[in-house]
């Protein structure tokens, strides 16, 4: 099968299309022949060997990516509730690899049937599994309740977009947005149900007299701050990432203790394989939202053979909306 592997950690150039042997199911796994993979900000972190350190993460070289869409090619043994042929989208539960490849093994917990739903493959891949994971942060850490109110940062990235229409879905009455001022024109744009997005510089002046009952946060620093000051007490506010960069940043306690709010952490990658019953939930409430409108978004695909120019796009943050690799696409 074709691939592209990161051969080592370092630059986009350490990205390659390389030929691999085809991965067969074992029990309780099946395969994907892949159409479309998505290029995330976390592919980004892996291949540059931010997380090489970390237990549990990849080691060149490794074939990067999360989450696919494609249609089932083998089922392994004991595995049931789906057929070959099946156009199905799958998530990472673990490791975050195996993606930029022509067919993709995983475990079946983590994949959801699109047969019967009318959502185009590049989006379902780009947004389906990152709204699931938002609906699992929104109901099992943040603890939406219906009638309140969300902030979120970096209101166009990959993680962030999905944010919007699970929160709505769950009954939030009113989704704020916050991107950096070069992203204005784009926020205007598009198409997710935000009811405003404000410019992260100037969060103090643009809410002012708002507050909100959940933060929704994977930028940091000053803006991971700035929120503080923008939540209701009881208020919670979810650590999701570090797209901004800035390791040392830290939160007083002081602050969560006068303030009246909860600070929670949530990464994905180390809390769905602790908690796989949160999973099917979750993709199924994406795909709902999804088919309902509430994900629309810009989603470009470009070949694998431009698996490099993807991932100087994404670390330049030169993406407003989506990208996605696929094995037969035309440069």
């Amino acid at each position: 099968m074709k691939a592209v592997q990161a051969t080592g950690f370092g630059a986009p150039s350490v990205l390659t299309v390389t030929e691999m042997p085809d991965p067969a199911p074992g029990p309780d796994q099946l395969t994907i022949d892949v159409t479309h993979a998505a290029v995330g900000l976390i592919d980004v972190f892996l291949r540059q060997g931010l997380y090489k350190d970390q237990p549990g993460m990849p080691q060149a070289p490794f074939v990067p990516g999360l989450e696919v869409v494609g249609t089932i090619r083998e089922l392994g043994q004991g595995v049931t509730g789906f057929a070959a042929g099946e156009r199905v989208v799958s998530m990472s539960a673990s490791g975050g690899t195996g993606g930029y490849a022509a067919v993709y093994l995983t475990d079946p917990t983590s994949v959801v049937s699109l047969e019967g739903y009318d959502i185009d493959s590049a989006l379902a891949v780009s947004v389906l599994p990152n709204a699931a994971m938002a609906h699992v942060a929104l109901t099992r850490v943040a603890h939406l309740a219906k009638g309140e109110s969300v902030l979120v940062h970096g209101a166009l990235g990959g993680f962030s977009a999905a944010f919007p229409g699970i929160a709505k879905q769950l009954g939030a009455a009113r989704v704020v947005g916050s991107v950096r001022a070069g992203k204005l024109e784009a926020a205007g744009r598009s198409r997710l149900p935000y009811d405003r997005v404000v410019d992260s510089a100037e969060l103090g002046d643009a809410l002012s007299g708002e507050s909100f009952d959940i933060v929704i946060d994977p930028v940091g620093g000053n803006v991971r701050t700035e929120s503080l000051n923008l939540m209701a007490p009881g208020g919670r506010l979810l650590v999701c990432g570090n797209a901004g960069g800035d390791w040392a940043h830290s939160i007083g306690s002081n602050d969560l203790w006068l303030r009246s709010v909860t600070v929670s952490g949530f990464n994905a990658g180390a809390y769905l394989p602790t908690h796989p019953d949160a999973i099917r939930p979750g993709l199924e409430a994406a795909r709902t939202a999804l088919a309902a409108g509430l994900g629309e978004t810009e989603v470009e695909v470009l070949p694998f053979s431009e698996a490099v120019t993807a991932h100087e796009r994404m670390e330049s943050r030169a993406v407003n909306g989506r990208l996605a690799l696929a094995p037969d696409a035309r440069p």
